[in-house]
C-alpha cells in the first residue's frame, strides 16, 4: 500500500489542538464510528484527568500508539487524531495491517496543558520559550518505568505510566510508537533494533517535505548511530554507565528516574519500539555535513561552558526567589531538581570531553552549529520555565526581592531571544508537514514490523 496517498488528506492545521478538543474529537470518533472504534477510559492523571484509549480493528498482533510523552510534544497526538479518524473510515488502510490499534493522543494531559499557551502560535521561538512546560525526569511518563540497576532502584511510576504499563503486560504489543519531537533541528530517530530496510525511507522522508536530517550531535553521547541520524534506542543501564565513568558521584542521584518505554516493553513484550523526532524549526544549518575549522572537542567545550553560565543564572535566581514559592508548584519541582543534578551532569560531561579521543576530528559545520545555536535554543526554555515560576510568586505576594529577580531573569531571557533572533536563519515547519512525517515514518514501520 503507498502510504502517501495518505498525506493530501491531512488538514493544513494552523495551531495544535488543546487538551479538552483532543477528548472532545475521540468521543464524536467513537459516536461517529460505533462499529468501529471503541473508546474507555483507563485510568487517570495525577490532577484527574481522563486518560482515553482509541481501540480499532481486530488484528492478531497489538500496535500501541502514545502522544505526549513529554508534554511539550503535542505533534504525535496530532498525528492520532488524524491517523484515528483516517483508520476509522479508511477499510483499506484498516485491513492492510493485522493489527488491533491503541491510540492515545495525549498520556500526559496535566503537563500538556501547561504548554497550550504556545499551541496558538507555534511559529514563534519566543512564544514557545514563553510558554514552555517541561517537567523533572522523575514526572515524565516516558521516563518513570521500573528498573533495578547497580544503585538505580526507580519502583514509583506515574499513574500515567501505570496505564501505559497496563496495555503492554495485557497485550504485548509488537509495534509500540513514543510520539516524541524535538523543538529546533532536524528530524532523527530511534529503532530498538538494527533494521536497515527502513533506513532509506527514514532519510528520504523528511526531505519530501524540505525538512532536514539532524546531523549535528546525538542527544546525549553515548548513543549508538546505526545509519545517518538513526541510533538505536538505549536503556537507562546505558546513562547510568556513562555517569559511573564519568562523574564523581552514585549516578542515581543524578538520574533520579526511571527506565522508558521502549525498555519496559523489550522486557515485557519484545516490543519493536520507534521514535521520530521532528523539530518545529529549522535552520539549514543541522545538515550541513563539510568540516569546520575547529575540532568537535573545542565545539562540545563551547556549548559545555554555555551551559555552564546558563545554569549558574538559573541556579543564582531560584536559590534567590525558591523560599517564597510553592513547592507544590509543577515549575518548583523543575528548578529543584535542577540545581541538585544539572551541575552534576555537567561536571560528567566536562570528562567526557577531556578524555573522549573521538572528539579529536574536525567538527562538521552541522556540529558547530548544534553546539552554538541549538545549545542556547535549548537553554531558553529553561528560562521561560524559571520566569513562569516567578510569574506564580509575584501573582501572589508582592515583594522587591523578587521583583528585582525578575527583571534580571528577563534581561537574561531577551538577550537569548535577540542572540537566536540575530543568529538563526530559522523556519517553522508547517504543522501538516510534521504530522505527515511522523505518520510515514509510523505506518511504514509498523508495515515493516508486520512483515517480520
Amino acid at each position: 500500500m503507498d502510504f502517501h496517498t495518505l498525506i493530501e488528506k491531512i488538514p493544513n492545521y494552523q495551531r495544535f489542538f488543546y487538551v479538552d478538543e483532543f477528548d472532545e474529537r475521540t468521543d464524536h470518533l467513537a459516536k461517529k464510528y460505533p462499529k468501529i472504534v471503541k473508546v474507555y477510559q483507563m485510568g487517570k492523571s495525577r490532577k484527574g484527568h481522563p486518560i482515553k484509549v482509541i481501540q480499532i480493528g481486530n488484528g492478531s498482533k497489538s500496535a500501541l500508539l502514545f502522544g505526549c510523552p513529554h508534554p511539550n510534544e503535542p505533534i504525535g497526538a496530532m498525528m492520532l487524531d488524524f491517523l484515528a479518524q483516517e483508520l476509522a473510515e479508511n477499510e483499506a488502510l484498516r485491513s492492510h495491517f493485522d493489527y488491533t490499534w491503541y491510540l492515545i493522543k495525549v498520556i500526559d494531559p496535566d503537563g500538556t496543558k501547561l504548554n497550550e499557551g504556545w499551541f496558538s502560535n507555534p511559529q514563534s521561538i519566543e512564544s514557545y520559550a514563553t510558554n514552555f512546560y517541561r517537567p523533572p525526569g522523575f514526572k515524565q511518563v516516558e521516563w518513570t518505568f521500573p528498573v533495578d540497576y547497580k544503585t538505580l532502584h526507580f519502583h514509583d511510576p506515574l499513574p500515567e505510566t501505570q496505564v501505559l504499563m497496563k496495555i503492554i503486560e495485557e497485550q504485548k504489543p509488537a509495534f509500540m510508537y513514543s510520539l516524541h519531537n524535538a523543538g529546533f533541528g532536524g528530524v532523527y530517530y530511534y529503532i530498538s533494533e538494527n533494521s536497515p530496510q527502513l533506513y532509506k525511507d527514514f532519510h528520504q522522508i523528511p526531505h519530501s517535505f524540505n525538512v532536514p536530517l539532524a546531523l549535528g550531535e546525538p542527544e546525549v553521547p553515548y548513543l549508538k548511530m546505526l545509519s545517518q541520524a538513526v541510533y538505536k534506542l538505549t536503556p537507562i543501564t546505558e546513562e547510568y554507565d556513562y555517569l559511573e565513568k564519568n562523574s564523581k558521584v552514585d549516578p542515581a542521584q543524578i538520574i533520579k528516574a526511571g527506565a522508558s518505554s521502549d525498555e519496559y516493553a523489550s522486557r515485557v513484550a519484545n516490543t519493536f519500539s520507534l521514535v521520530c523526532e521532528v523539530p518545529y524549526y529549522y535552520d539549514p544549518r543541522i545538515e550541513d555535513s563539510s568540516q569546520s575549522s575547529i575540532t568537535r572537542k573545542e565545539a562540545r567545550m563551547m556549548a559545555w561552558e554555555s551551559s555552564t553560565e546558563n545554569a549558574k543564572i538559573i541556579q543564582e535566581i531560584f536559590e534567590r526567589s525558591r523560599r517564597f514559592a510553592d513547592e507544590n508548584s509543577p515549575f518548583f519541582e523543575v528548578f529543584a531538581n535542577y540545581v541538585e543534578t544539572v551541575p552534576k551532569y555537567l561536571e560528567a560531561e566536562r570528562n567526557w570531553i577531556e578524555t573522549d579521543p573521538e572528539l579529536l576530528r574536525k567538527a562538521t559545520v552541522a556540529e558547530v552549529f548544534d553546539n552554538t545555536c541549538v545549545t542556547q535554543f535549548y537553554q531558553s526554555l529553561s528560562l521561560g520555565m524559571l520566569r513562569r515560576l516567578l510569574g506564580e510568586i509575584l501573582a501572589k505576594r508582592q515583594d522587591n526581592q523578587i521583583e528585582e529577580t525578575r527583571e534580571k531573569l528577563n534581561d537574561h531571557f531577551k538577550k537569548k531571544i535577540e542572540y537566536l533572533k540575530k543568529n538563526l536563519n530559522y523556519k517553522a515547519i508547517p504543522i501538516k508537514d510534521l504530522v505527515a512525517i511522523q505518520l510515514l515514518a509510523g505506518l511504514i514501520t509498523a508495515d515493516y514490523v508486520q512483515r517480520s
